[in-house]
């Protein structure tokens, strides 16, 4: 069985710096292999946290979708869990080039822990296990950020990180479920996130079985992602769900 767990929805500096949502990022798992997406701030304390318990020392990888602190905060911790503290070489970590270089996120002396390092690329594909993904295209973000579509088998989720709306964003996104980062209610063009309006657009270019909104910035959260996600729903004559903080997809 492969599944897909929420140690976070925070989107936006102050939901994460007020904890409003939790913002671990997103725990991975199929066959023997469990990968970590987006560790921000408080992603161990997550996953020990969570009913059951994941355990960041049965990780056998770490994955960035791109180097801002609500995405990378315990990316550092999460490298040293999964490797024993760097007593057990294993796992793969998996970043942008610039996680690394000229301003890291990632210590450099943790970068050797791991079996394998990483740099993404887009259009590349990645194998760990059982969990294949691809690193469909960089997105519009200050720092360099990729979209995602992950397989399990014959399952395929797709998922769009942060990034501001340009033509063709929806290209190549192609799993029958669809995560979505939706910072905030109305577009702003000096910020490079996504809004509902235009995340609405998205979905409904794609047209996924089932699209999961997450990664809320505060006002959205005041107005109340499940109903704007019914509401999202009912326009597009498709599933819509607003994810909430320990949400788990079973594959």
């Amino acid at each position: 069985m492969a599944f897909i767990k929420f140690l976070g929805t925070a989107g936006a500096r102050f939901v994460m710096i007020e904890q409003l949502r939790a913002s671990g990022g997103l725990w991975i798992s199929s066959g023997d292999q469990a990968l970590i997406l987006d560790p921000g701030p408080g992603s161990l304390v997550r996953a020990i946290e969570s009913v059951p318990r994941l355990d960041p020392a049965a990780l056998t990888g770490v994955l960035l979708s791109h180097k801002h602190l609500d995405h990378s905060g315990d990316v550092n911790v999460m490298i040293e869990a999964m490797t024993s503290g760097g007593f057990k070489k294993k796992g793969a970590l998996f970043a942008p080039a610039d996680a690394f270089d000229p301003d890291p996120v990632i210590l450099h002396y943790l970068a050797g822990f791991p079996e394998r390092v990483e740099h993404l690329k887009a259009g590349a594909t990645y194998q760990l296990g059982d969990i294949e993904f691809t690193a469909v295209k960089r997105l519009n973000h200050p720092v360099e950020t990729y979209g995602f579509n992950f397989r399990f088998g014959n399952e395929t989720v797709s998922l769009i990180s942060d990034t501001g709306y340009f033509e063709g964003i929806e290209d190549g996104f192609t799993g029958r479920t669809l995560i979505i980062n939706v910072v905030m209610i109305e577009p702003r063009s000096e910020i490079r996130h996504l809004s509902l309006p235009e995340a609405e657009m998205i979905i409904g270019r794609i047209r996924p079985e089932r699209a999961i909104l997450t990664h809320f910035g505060r006002n959205i959260l005041t107005r109340g992602p499940e109903q704007l996600a019914r509401e999202m729903s009912d326009r597009l004559k498709l599933e819509v769900q607003a994810a909430v903080d320990g949400l788990l997809l079973q594959f």
